[in-house]
């Protein structure tokens, strides 16, 4: 009985250890599949959508509701920042049209499909012609191509967005911003 209980020992040690590591193994699994398919947390880095979403928020952005449909007017959206330099780096913004849609910018005010949009996230700020400096030169009123999004910074005067870079694909959102979630004196649904 003795011996027996010294050749099992071993066999335990290395049920334990390959149990742990098909643990770690599903464990890691599940979390890149999260991040991949479900939903990904972002810090935001700058002021560029205050006051909805502050500097340092930490913000939830999931990816199902996109599977079912495009980005449409209002959404926040997370996507891949079109300037090259930037490869790789995510931004947030508010889409502001789509596809077919024309944007208009006129007296600070922004006008889709010629309808004056009512816009109580900017807290009055002027929405000004920025000078485009990534592609081509910007002129208004812009059609927004098939596929393209125009999105824009709720802080007006202090977002580099589609008055900069243009519209921006569809294919290169990464998720609907859905909450805030620290600090908690933010948190809540955006």
């Amino acid at each position: 009985m003795h011996e027996r209980k010294q050749a099992s020992q071993p066999e335990g040690i290395l049920h334990t250890l390959l149990s742990i590591i098909v643990l770690v193994a599903l464990v890691l699994g599940l979390t890149w599949g999260l991040r991949t398919f479900i939903f990904q947390a972002y810090e935001i880095p700058s002021g560029s959508m205050e006051t909805t979403i502050m500097p340092g928020d930490m913000v939830l952005s999931e990816k199902i509701t996109y599977y079912g449909r495009p980005p449409a007017a209002g959404d926040i959206v997370t996507f891949e920042d079109p300037d090259p330099e930037h490869m790789g780096r995510i931004l947030i913004k508010r889409v502001i049209a789509t596809g077919g849609q024309t944007v208009d910018l006129r007296d600070g005010r922004v006008y889709v499909d010629d309808v004056l949009q009512n816009e109580p996230y900017t807290h009055g700020e002027p929405s000004l012609a920025l000078r485009s400096y990534l592609f081509e030169e910007i002129t208004y009123p812009y059609t927004v191509p098939p596929g393209g999004l125009w999105v824009m910074g709720d802080n007006r005067t202090n977002s580099q967005d589609s008055r900069y870079f243009g519209a921006i694909p569809e294919s290169s959102v990464t998720g609907k911003a859905l909450f805030i979630y620290w600090p908690l004196t933010d948190i809540g649904l955006l």
